[in-house]
């Protein structure tokens, strides 16, 4: 009855006071001063009613069902992820039921304010945006408090990027109610996934909610599974990568003493060579599982360069046996010359001429370009090999074995 006139009370004399600003990344209540059941000007009713309920012996369970909404801007640069979430908690305050059969209204609409609600806080989360900032708490007769809150928040996460752009990683949300201990709260979770668009970069293929043991204050986790689709990084990364690799290749086919080579092989060069430095800002780093791509594309740097420095060299050489050719003295006397003509029409033929340099440098541009082709081959199916076997197990994080809310260490 006097749970019932209290209730009332708050419903006719405005609702009660308004929720401050939300900021950091916590969402709880303040001490808000309402009548007692007894005396509605008494400090002690003001007390007891932004207490956390009593539950006996064991701890009061609060049930949570997010409702994931949407995943946006992930970013593997900076190693975030922003979300919008809906919280739909649950809980029983018995203070606050009344006789529904003398006082037959079911359900009151009061301010969160005027209760006690959980204070939350993301461990993970570099900021958070409610979006209502005065949201309205259902109860019925029997007590149990409904509360719904909306938000928008960016979150760290350890991507696994070993194998980007086919990359799959797990990303977890830590809320924490800093101020209750296990012994006066627990929680229990469920995760909707309402995600109505997959047009994405990444996409959410999971939901999981777990709470985590051995913890000083009351926690649940909400992990989300995300995958990327691959096709950007594919038509931005591999396609220009391959392609410049196979025109290489097919520098190889053009002659040796043809000048064009050398400035066709210097020029895809320096073309991959910018596009290597544009891959450095695209492709993420971290302290451990780089992505496989960043060695695999270093390695084709090195084979390009290989390839544009054997160019060199051999062009180099048989252009100073054509300069020594051209300082050489004047024309042999006739009788040599005579024989010289006996001996053979072709200059490549003779022992010591530059016709026999000339055969021995495109012999070896030659078997350079069968092994050249035959080492980027290799190349690829050890590529593939590492992206279909390789595995690699990120570093534990500092403070992942410690309980949060501990005291800190000497």
């Amino acid at each position: 009855m006097m749970a019932l006139r209290l209730l009332l009370q708050l419903a006719l004399l405005g609702l009660g006071t308004t929720r401050p600003l939300v900021r950091g990344r916590s969402f709880g209540a303040p001490a808000v001063a309402w009548p007692s059941f007894f005396d509605l000007n008494s400090p002690l009713g003001v007390h007891e009613t932004t207490q956390i309920p009593s539950n006996g012996s064991a701890p009061l369970r609060v049930d949570v069902q997010v409702f994931v909404t949407n995943v946006f801007n992930v970013d593997i640069l900076r190693y975030t992820v922003s979300s919008m979430l809906l919280l739909r908690l649950s809980w029983l305050d018995t203070r606050l039921a009344w006789n529904a059969s003398v006082h037959p209204r079911r359900a009151l609409t009061l301010p969160w304010d005027s209760l006690w609600t959980p204070e939350l806080t993301i461990q993970e989360a570099l900021w958070v945006d409610w979006q209502d900032q005065t949201p309205q708490a259902q109860v019925d007769q029997d007590g149990r408090v409904e509360l719904y809150l909306a938000l928008t928040t960016e979150t760290n996460c350890d991507f696994e990027l070993l194998h980007f752009p086919r990359d799959q990683s797990n990303c977890t949300f830590s809320f924490y109610a800093l101020s209750n201990t296990v012994m006066e709260l627990e929680f229990q979770a469920h995760v909707v996934n309402e995600i109505v668009s997959v047009k994405r970069e990444y996409v959410v293929r999971d939901l999981k909610t777990q709470v985590p043991p051995q913890q000083l204050v009351p926690c649940f986790q909400v992990k989300l599974h995300l995958q990327n689709t691959a096709l950007k990084a594919i038509l931005a990364l591999l396609v220009p990568g391959e392609a410049l690799l196979l025109a290489d290749m097919c520098g190889g086919l053009l002659p040796l003493q043809a000048p064009e080579r050398m400035a066709y092989k210097v020029t895809l060069l320096l073309g991959y060579l910018v596009f290597h430095s544009s891959l450095v800002q695209v492709l993420p780093s971290s302290s451990s599982c780089n992505p496989l791509l960043i060695h695999y594309f270093t390695i084709q740097l090195l084979l390009l360069f290989v390839s544009t420095v054997e160019t060199v060299l051999l062009a180099g050489l048989l252009a100073r046996d054509h300069l020594r050719a051209k300082r050489s003295p004047g024309p042999a006397p006739r009788g040599e010359q005579q024989a010289h003509e006996e001996a053979g029409p072709s200059p490549k033929e003779a022992p010591g001429g530059a016709g026999s340099r000339r055969s021995w440098a495109e012999a070896a541009d030659h078997t350079f370009f069968l092994l050249y082709v035959a080492g980027v081959v290799c190349s690829q199916f050890i590529f593939i090999g590492l992206w279909m076997w390789a595995t690699c197990k990120s570093d534990p994080a500092p403070g992942e074995a410690v309980p949060h809310g501990g005291q800190p260490r000497p």
